[in-house]
């Protein structure tokens, strides 16, 4: 099977037994636009419309999602990508594989900035603020022209790419080495140790906190770049198919202890009386613990994924080849359709938890359905 981009999948052929991570590749996709609509309808910041609950036992279920996503999805995408990166570069050559970057990355990355952003942000001036201009109009007194919104992974992704370039042929780094394949033990460990790196990085750039005009929110970027040195060394040393059952059982235990804990969290809020800020940033006990928290269950739910998904969905049916092709055009336009649909149902009245139960899977479905026909229009199925 032969994918077609650089940043959500990969672009060199892919032997049967990694079938399963195109189907791991469609589940995060999914989980990116539930993530985004899940933040539309909540009192979070950072969206284009948002329409927060009013239903305080609505909003817990609501973070909870948003928090244990955000634990480890992002990362996900940064491993999966670097996993076949070493890969590509051997069978392309140097000249080769930057101008693939450039091209399939680069592309859609300025594209998004100067059409789709202001596009989207058109939307919510024209139907949720009622200002009645064209959208020529409106591109007239635009000011934001470097908006990467959700690209700032495929920015982050080239940035590294290149990092990772300067490493091969610089200072010759390989990344293979003789470490044995992370057990349990080891994965929490590591996830303690990221905590901790998390929680000194947050003290002085809290979560939210976002270095512009980048986009990048610094406060989660150690578990990137660490998550993306993983999936050099996974692939050169084949860790992914080495992780055995007994590690997806005991890490299993620690997911469904880390979730438990989320209440905690609430608990400490009401108790202590402190802004909820303390648990993004700052150099708190509070935002340690939650530091910690986020890298262990983010570490071991990426690891059960990956240990079930070759086990278990390790096989392809033309709906699933279909869905993972289309799986990065659905991620750069997958914004345009939750805006379009949050706009459509925004005078209904009823409370928007009940808008989010109603819109989510049309949101899905016509985010992939939109992916699917811009993917086969001559030109662009060629970048993306």
């Amino acid at each position: 099977m032969t994918t077609q981009n650089a940043a959500l999948s990969t672009d060199v052929q892919q032997p049967n037994q990694l079938v399963y991570i195109n189907n791991i590749k469609i589940l995060l996709t999914i989980l990116v636009i539930l993530h985004h609509t899940f933040i539309a309808y909540s009192n979070s910041d950072g969206w284009y419309y948002t329409e927060p609950t009013t239903i305080f036992g609505v909003l817990i279920p609501v973070k909870m999602f948003i928090s244990v996503n955000q634990s480890f999805f992002m990362g996900f995408f940064f491993m999966l990508a670097a996993y076949f990166t070493d890969l590509s570069f051997t069978k392309k050559g140097t000249f080769k594989f930057i101008t693939d970057r450039l091209l399939r990355l680069g592309i859609p990355l300025v594209f998004y900035s100067l059409v789709i952003s202001p596009f989207t942000s058109y939307l919510v001036y024209y139907f949720a603020k009622e200002n009645h201009i064209t959208f020529l109009q409106y591109l007239s007194r635009y000011d934001t022209w470097i908006d990467f919104g959700v690209m700032w992974f495929v920015l982050a992704l080239l940035v590294f790419t290149f990092i990772f370039i300067i490493a091969k042929m610089v200072f010759k780094i390989s990344f293979e080495n003789t470490l044995p394949v992370p057990r349990s033990r080891t994965i929490l460990l590591f996830a303690l140790l990221l905590g901790l790196v998390s929680f000194a990085v947050r003290i002085i750039f809290p979560v939210g906190w976002v270095l512009e005009p980048l986009g990048f929110q610094l406060g989660h970027f150690p578990q990137y770049i660490a998550f993306f040195i993983i999936g050099l060394l996974a692939s050169k040393n084949n860790w992914f198919q080495q992780l055995s059952d007994k590690t997806r059982k005991r890490l299993t235990l620690s997911a469904f202890l880390c979730l438990a804990f989320f209440l905690v969290f609430f608990v400490i809020r009401l108790t202590v009386k402190m802004p909820v800020e303390w648990y993004s940033g700052g150099f708190h006990w509070q935002q340690l613990l939650y530091a910690i928290w986020e890298q262990c269950i983010g570490l071991s739910i990426l690891t059960i994924l990956l240990i079930k998904g070759r086990t278990k969905w390790n096989q392809s049916t033309p709906l699933l080849a279909k869905l993972s092709r289309y799986s990065f055009a659905t991620y750069i336009f997958h914004p345009v359709v939750i805006v379009a649909f949050t706009l459509a149902v925004r005078n209904w009245a009823v409370d928007p938890a009940l808008k989010l139960l109603a819109v989510s899977p049309l949101i899905v479905l016509g985010s992939f359905a939109l992916g699917g026909l811009l993917v086969w229009i001559p030109g662009v199925k060629k970048v993306i």
